[in-house]
């Protein structure tokens, strides 16, 4: 297995490796996205979202462009964490306004290693075509989503309703919930790998559900998985960074993470009380986070306010600026770029 190894000094892996440095590193989850006119003419040209996630020229194109208009640390690798139950077999559309949609699902999946990383190929080649093109100082992230949160969409059908179906599935079949979550781990530790075998320097798990979990129930079928990934990439990565973002969840929850896994670094969302955050975590972990997307869309003084506000309460120890979630299409490119450089002057 060939991890990529850095021939330049690299603000992103260097925090996620080392800890606090001279330049706060920058990146934005969805910085490549519906916001920028180019992602727009390049979908245009793709005809659909899933064929610009699987035509490698194009998602290497869609991921660097952000890396030409805005001074970033990073480039995350354009693609969805619902390839993951398409490679296996689940039927995955998505509607434009409605999000993504998925098939009932009739029968347990059953994970065939060869099978979905060939179905999965297109991503990797996207990673290797980014990994060549990228600047020496710039890192390149690889992604999946959380057992939990793929299992809500594949249970439930489609994203932002609760999850009714999920929870009543975990609850009430917890035996056939167990073999789901079980395989989806198996999943995600391949999908990772694979991606890092392609030249990803760190991963990031996105957790975006756990926050609908009951408190034990974030325990068993959140946090326990991300453990056991953590632990299992560790075991064949050990130099590899691994970021967590499991969303809205308690201090608690973010403490057991910190404590158990072997996570370079959390994602905040931007609930979370950052004060506590810099006190309990901060010594132990990055910090990754935590702007409001809202805040990014509006600009201006309350953008401002926002900005300084958390590199004040995370300039004692190792953080990498972002937003506590994905950038909202309409925000204007020009806030990014006012985001860049007011992250920019306050490490200078």
């Amino acid at each position: 297995m060939s991890v990529k190894t850095e021939s330049r000094y690299k603000p992103f892996i260097e925090t996620l490796r080392h800890g606090r440095g001279g330049r706060i590193p920058l990146w934005l989850m969805r910085q490549a996205g519906r916001y920028l006119p180019e992602y727009r003419a390049t979908r245009s040209q793709a005809g659909s979202f899933l064929t610009l996630c699987f035509q490698p020229s194009l998602a290497a194109e869609v991921t660097l462009q952000p890396l030409r208009r805005f001074d970033l640390d990073a480039a995350i690798i354009f693609s969805d964490i619902l390839v993951v139950p398409m490679a296996l077999g689940q039927d995955v559309s998505f509607q434009e306004g409605e999000g993504p949609i998925l098939e009932p699902l009739s029968s347990l999946p059953r994970l065939y290693e060869e099978s979905f990383a060939r179905q999965l190929e297109p991503v990797y080649e996207a990673v290797s075509l980014v990994s060549a093109k990228l600047g020496d100082s710039t890192g390149l992230i690889g992604f999946a989503g959380a057992p939990w949160t793929l299992a809500c969409y594949m249970i439930e059908g489609r994203g932002g309703t609760g999850f009714p179906r999920a929870l009543d599935f975990m609850r009430r079949q917890p035996t056939a919930f167990r073999q789901l979550i079980d395989c989806l781990t198996d999943c995600i530790v391949l999908h990772l790998s694979r991606q890092i075998d392609a030249g990803a320097e760190a991963v990031q798990i996105f957790d975006s559900w756990a926050g609908s979990l009951e408190d034990q129930e974030i325990t068993k079928w959140s946090i326990a998985p991300l453990l056991h990934i953590t632990r299992e990439l560790a075991s064949r990565y050990p130099n590899l960074p691994v970021i967590l973002f499991p969303r809205n969840v308690s201090q608690e929850h973010l403490l057991s993470l910190v404590e158990n896994s072997c996570a370079a670094a959390l994602s905040l969302d931007q609930n979370q009380d950052l004060e506590w955050a810099a006190r309990a975590l901060q010594p132990h972990v990055a910090l990754q986070g935590n702007l409001a997307p809202d805040s990014l869309t509006q600009g201006g003084p309350e953008l401002e306010r926002e900005v300084d506000r958390i590199l004040s309460c995370l300039s004692g120890g190792a953080h990498i600026f972002n937003l506590g979630h994905g950038i909202l299409k309409e925000t204007p490119p020009e806030h990014v770029t006012a985001l860049v450089e007011r992250v920019r002057r306050f490490t200078s």
